[in-house]
Order: C-alpha cells, then sequence, then structure tokens
C-alpha cells in the first residue's frame, strides 16, 4: 500500500468538485490525451512539449514525474491525501478505482480515479508536524514516502482519526522505510521546497490549541473583536445558552452589525446541527448575524449548504482565524500578545511553474 498526495486546484477551486463526486483528477489544462495507453514517460514528456510550449524543460520533467504516476502507479487500496485549501483540514481517501480517460472533458477533467472518502474534515493539527511537512510539498501529484507515513496513517484511521498518538510518532521514527520506487516518480522526498507560511500556520495552530484551550480560545476571539471596532459581553464559563459572545459595533455595541458568537476548540469539525443551534441563537438574542468559530473546522455538510446562509452566518476556521489574528495582532492587548507573541517575516514568493494547477 502507498500513499499518495493529490492537489484540488491551487486554490482548492476543485475541492468541492473532488469531494462531492467521489473522484480526483489531473488538473492539468488541456492535457487531453489519454495516459494510459502511454508505454514510457518520454511519449508523455513529447505531449507536454507540444502542450506548452514555451515551457522550460525541468519544469515539464517535473509535471511528467507527478502525472504519470496518476495512470500507472496508483493502485486501489492505495490510501490518498487531500489537503484543503478552504479550511486547515485533510481529507483522507481510498483509491477504489482504475484510470479512466475522458476525451470529452471538459477541460482539464480529463483523467480521474474514483475514491471513497474514509474520513470527513480532519483538523491539520491531529498530524504530527513531521508528517504535516510531507502535505506541505511543493507538489500538485506525488507519493508520501517519509516517517512511516502509511503506518501511522492506518493507525490514526483505526482511532477514528484523533490526534496522532506520541508512541506512534516515535516508534515510526524509528523503524527503516523500504521503498521500492519508480523511476523519475515525483515523492516528498525529492521535495527541496515546501510551504513555509503553511509550517509557520501550522506551528501557530499547535501553540493556540495548547494555550488557548476551552475558554481561552473564547478569550482570545473577544481580544480580535474587539481589536475589531466591536463592544463585546463575555458568557462565562460552563452553559451559555447557545453563544459564548455577543457583539456589537461602537463604544457601547449598539451599533450594527450585531452578532452571536460561538466558539468551539474541541479536536473533530464541527456538524451541521451544531451550527444549526447558533442560528436558532441569533433569533433569540435578536442578532443580526452570527459568527461560528471552530479551531477545527467544520465538516463537508456545512460546506456545502454555505451559500444559503451568506448573509446571516460566517464561518471561522483555524485559517479564517489567523488571517483575523494577523491582520489586528498590533491591536490585541498586551496580556493576549505575551502569549502568543508572534513576529512578521518577509520571504520570497517562489513561482508556481512546476505545478500543473
Amino acid at each position: 500500500m502507498n500513499v499518495w498526495l493529490v492537489r484540488a486546484g491551487r486554490h482548492g477551486e476543485f475541492e468541492e468538485k473532488f469531494l462531492q463526486e467521489g473522484r480526483v483528477y489531473v488538473t492539468w489544462d488541456h492535457l487531453s490525451v489519454d495516459i494510459g495507453k502511454m508505454t514510457d514517460r518520454k511519449q508523455l514528456l513529447e505531449t507536454m512539449v507540444n502542450t506548452y510550449p514555451g515551457s522550460k524543460l525541468r519544469a515539464l520533467q517535473n509535471n511528467v514525474s507527478q502525472v504519470w504516476p496518476f495512470a500507472h502507479a496508483m493502485e486501489r487500496g492505495d490510501l490518498l491525501i487531500l489537503p484543503s485549501k478552504m479550511q486547515a483540514s485533510i481529507f483522507v481517501a481510498e483509491i477504489s478505482g482504475d484510470y479512466q480517460y475522458a476525451p470529452q472533458g471538459p477541460d482539464p477533467f480529463f483523467h480521474w480515479r474514483s475514491v471513497k472518502w474514509i474520513s470527513d474534515a480532519i483538523p491539520r493539527s491531529n498530524f504530527s508536524q513531521d508528517l504535516l511537512y510531507s502535505f506541505g510539498a511543493f507538489m500538485t501529484i506525488c507519493r508520501i514516502t517519509r516517517n512511516n507515513a502509511v503506518a501511522r496513517i492506518e493507525a490514526m484511521r483505526s482511532n477514528q482519526w484523533r490526534t496522532e498518538n506520541l508512541s506512534d510518532v516515535v516508534g515510526g521514527r524509528g523503524k527503516a522505510l523500504v521503498e521500492s520506487r519508480l523511476p523519475e516518480e515525483a515523492t516528498d522526498a525529492d521535495d527541496t521546497e515546501f510551504d513555509i507560511g503553511q509550517v509557520a500556520q501550522d506551528q501557530i495552530a499547535a501553540t493556540v490549541k495548547a494555550k488557548f484551550s476551552g475558554h481561552g480560545l473564547t478569550r482570545l476571539v473577544d481580544a480580535i473583536l474587539k481589536a475589531q471596532g466591536y463592544t463585546t459581553y463575555v458568557s462565562p464559563r460552563g452553559a451559555d445558552g447557545g453563544v459564548d459572545i455577543l457583539a456589537g459595533l461602537g463604544p457601547l455595541g449598539f451599533s450594527s452589525p450585531r452578532l452571536c458568537v460561538e466558539v468551539k476548540s474541541e479536536a473533530s469539525a464541527i456538524d451541521r446541527p451544531t451550527v444549526d443551534k447558533l442560528l436558532g441563537a441569533m433569533t433569540k438574542f435578536g442578532a443580526q448575524e452570527g459568527l461560528f468559530v471552530s479551531l477545527s473546522g467544520f465538516k463537508t455538510n456545512v460546506q456545502k449548504d454555505l451559500a444559503t446562509t451568506f448573509f446571516r452566518l460566517r464561518l471561522w476556521s483555524a485559517t479564517e482565524l489567523f488571517e483575523a489574528l494577523f491582520a489586528n495582532y498590533d491591536k490585541l492587548d498586551a496580556e493576549i500578545k505575551a502569549e502568543l507573541p508572534l513576529k512578521q517575516i518577509w520571504t520570497l514568493a517562489l513561482p508556481d511553474e512546476d505545478s500543473g494547477d
């Protein structure tokens, strides 16, 4: 068994399609040729040279090393990792079908495999940092080879995708990893660059999870809302009547918008009935809008129905929470800054020439 990484577009634009259809696709534009009928990688390289004139040879070779295994190396029963761009979550699937070529497309959906999603949104924080490094490889398709990934992900699967057990991680690092690697196949070990921004966010998420668990996360969200100009009321610890924070703009909080805010720090993604409770509480408290903050993200059925509540409700997973945190960090009170010390750094933005999506 192998573990594969597949991305659903550079910005996650195909994520819902992958999840809803139970398929994963090669998302290289204009690549309308049956790769399954090709007998060697040179044929695919020649096709890419003709399809993408002017591209650098190194970039095209990199693309071949990613696309070729999709048709010729993946097997039924292999595991597949889909890092979400919509929230700080990971989806896991089992490959259930052979390579398929659909000449009618539409572009870029010429190549696909059927998959069975065996998890809903799993918080990134449930995975150890060394696995997250592999998931952050700057490639659209690759095989995860490092850190005994197959056994560790299977162990998490048997444990209902709970946070990885430390003894499993230590044991995995101590084992020699034997791989029958295909020549010129893209793997996480080949990738010398990784998403430093995502690595930093994962580290911040681990710190927030440790220092602001339970009611502490409510305190952090409250500090961000105050920095945004809201006057707030925070429910005491314990039963909160359906909301953790009431917030209104202005010095007295009487101006619009008026928010009901629910904050959850538990390790599992939030389901639709839990979100619906907040919608009910908004009526109870006379609020115009609601904000649901979940450090572990939301299940796919919540994301799917988000459009129906667009003018009433916003969802913050860790991604949106940190965007608000970074934008307002300078305005936070000194106590919060002392607990969560951050500094801004600048780094070179690498070009995406080696990515097909």
